[in-house]
């Protein structure tokens, strides 16, 4: 069964798959509120990842929220999550893994921020958040997407964003954080030059199915 990934621009994703749909880090949504999140996914608090406004666009009575403590707190509610806990949410497989900088100061390890492995209709879909290339990506197994930035500044590079690729073993990825704030098409494409894996490249709302 396929499963639907959309890249709203920047660091925004929604996973749609046969019983739950899935946000990643909202921001700068376009479409008006619909209210359809099963589960909505913060990965830390900076605002182009942490927007109450677009939360509340897509949040419902029955909606879950998971995020870093700090998050939680400045949205005033949901579930607190740490790197390195596996949990099931509203039928969801959910693996949070650490994203964090090395020798940069914008992400500390110690805050506890996140990437996520969401396990949707037994496609295995990694958000790596804002992070560096680090040495846990190695010990994710079975990823079948990697949704990697590539920006650089504040996250990996391109040339970063494909050795974790390769390190990751995913048999897809879509490069993000270009477009809005730091990162070109040119860091997008020179990523898909380089990934030992299939990339797809897309524009701002533009949707990709993700089959067996």
């Amino acid at each position: 069964m396929a499963v639907e990934i959309t890249w709203f621009g920047h660091a925004s994703f929604r996973v749609v798959g046969s019983e739950c749909t899935v946000y990643i880090d909202p921001w700068k949504l376009s479409e008006p509120s619909c209210k359809n999140a099963t589960v909505i996914f913060v990965s830390h608090s900076h605002y182009d990842h942490c927007s109450p406004d677009d939360v509340e666009k897509i949040a419902n009575d029955k909606t879950t929220i998971i995020a870093p403590k700090d998050v939680v707190k400045k949205l005033g509610f949901g579930k607190v999550v740490l790197p390195g806990e596996n949990f099931l949410v509203n039928g969801i497989s959910v693996e949070t893994v650490k994203a964090y900088n090395i020798g940069k100061a914008f992400h500390p390890s110690e805050n506890g921020w996140c990437g996520c492995v969401f396990t949707i209709d037994g496609k295995r879909i990694y958000y790596a958040g804002d992070t560096d290339l680090i040495p846990e990506m190695g010990e994710l197994i079975d990823i079948d997407l990697g949704l990697l930035p590539v920006g650089g500044t504040y996250t990996m590079n391109p040339t970063e964003a494909a050795a974790a690729a390769e390190k990751i073993g995913c048999r897809f990825a879509i490069p993000y954080h270009w477009g809005d704030i730091v990162g070109t098409p040119a860091d997008a494409q020179k990523f898909a030059e380089q990934s030992p894996c299939e990339v797809w490249i897309l524009n701002p709302g533009q949707t990709k199915m993700l089959d067996s």
